[in-house]
């Protein structure tokens, strides 16, 4: 979902990563807190320290909270592909959506449960701890608790991509039976949150003064945003029903290895070929990215002779891999969410390359379910290189 990660491991088996904008997230809430702190006790280099203590901690609560729903979403047969640290907080990438109403529902409440527990846990350490500590680093504590009881009561607002927004989502869904529906009402409830929070974001900023405006403005922009493509791959999943990704996938693709160099792609049959975007196979042909003729012209003449396909080509992103069997909405979605996918790669039982999907397929295959005609496979084999 997010470039510029960079990866922090595993936690109880889940990647973990922080973009760089989480440095962002960092400093300003270590600004917020140590200008309070600051103002209290004087402005110490204690103080400061104490804040970014306590940005530090924030951020633990946000991963915490995001461990929370990939956890259980991971108990409940969803694959998770990360957990991300970005500008407004964090997000789990998941690989596909929940098989039930009940799932839902409890991937959704577990990252605000987890919030509330964190808050009433780091309270309740706040009171023990007293002012034995030091009075500013029980303040500390008794903001990191309060932000924590904020991040939960937020992510409960009814609308996607929120966490309540799921709930919703799943609840409407028990009642109704039908998840397209279930999840264009809660993304057309995201999209009026979304524009509510706007509002007060810029009435916060422009009539009031409060540079605080700005991050409810942010929040805004992105809870809409995010409902927009969420209302998007709900109408993409009811139009496209259930066509399967082998039905529009084009077989045999050109697919170049990932140990040739620059130079073998370019004395190979490849070049021929009308494509501008090629999946890179490992020696089991399974695809392992993509490299485009504009990778490779950034390479220098010297150094295509040595330099290897693998090492210039981009790794396949989350989501760019889908079973032939699978339905073609799901693989739909991914393409929709991730606008920096060049081509789905198809593959068999284990995982190697038999066909792509690229976004004209995508489009022909909307085109033609609209106008309720059979959807052909787009299949035209090219000769391997």
């Amino acid at each position: 979902m997010l470039r510029g990660t960079i990866s922090l491991g595993q936690v109880a088996g889940i990647k973990v990563g922080a973009h760089w904008t989480s440095i962002a997230t960092l400093g300003l809430f270590t600004l917020l807190l140590g200008r309070s702190l600051a103002g209290s006790y004087g402005n110490s280099a204690g103080v400061w320290l104490v804040a970014a203590v306590g940005a530090v901690g924030l951020l633990a609560t946000l991963l915490a909270h995001e461990l929370a729903h990939s956890i259980v979403a991971r108990r409940n047969g969803v694959r998770v592909e990360r957990v991300v640290l970005w500008l407004l907080g964090g997000v789990s990438e998941l690989d596909a959506e929940p098989k039930d109403a009940r799932s839902d529902l409890r991937i959704a409440l577990a990252g605000p449960l987890t919030s509330l527990a964190l808050a009433f846990g780091i309270f309740g350490v706040a009171v023990l701890v007293g002012t034995a500590a030091g009075q500013s680093v029980l303040d500390m504590l008794v903001w990191l608790a309060a932000m924590n009881l904020v991040l939960a009561l937020f992510n409960l607002l009814p609308g996607a991509p929120l966490d309540g927004g799921r709930v919703l989502r799943a609840l409407i869904w028990r009642r109704t039976g039908d998840q397209l529906y279930a999840a264009a009402m809660a993304a057309r409830s995201g999209r009026v949150l979304g524009f509510a929070l706007l509002i007060l974001g810029g009435v916060e900023l422009i009539l009031i003064g409060n540079t605080g405006g700005i991050w409810l403005v942010l929040l805004g922009w992105f809870v809409s945003s995010s409902a927009n493509a969420e209302l998007a791959v709900a109408g993409l999943r009811h139009q496209l029903g259930d066509i399967r990704v082998r039905d529009v996938m084009t077989q045999h693709p050109v697919a170049v290895p990932a140990a040739w160099s620059v130079a073998d792609l370019l004395g190979s049959p490849a070049i021929h070929t009308d494509h501008q975007v090629f999946p890179v196979v490992d020696t089991a042909g399974r695809p392992v990215g993509v490299v485009s003729w504009t990778d490779i012209a950034a390479i220098a003449l010297p150094a295509r002779e040595t330099a290897l396909v693998g090492a210039v080509a981009r790794p396949l992103p989350a989501g760019a891999r889908a079973n032939e069997d699978e339905l073609l909405s799901t693989a739909a979605t991914h393409a929709v969410l991730r606008p920096d996918l060049d081509i789905i790669a198809a593959v068999d039982s284990l995982g190697r390359l038999i066909g792509v999907i690229t976004a004209s397929d995508l489009t022909l295959a909307c085109h033609r379910s609209a106008l309720n005609l059979p959807v052909r496979s787009a299949r035209r084999p090219s000769t391997r290189p």
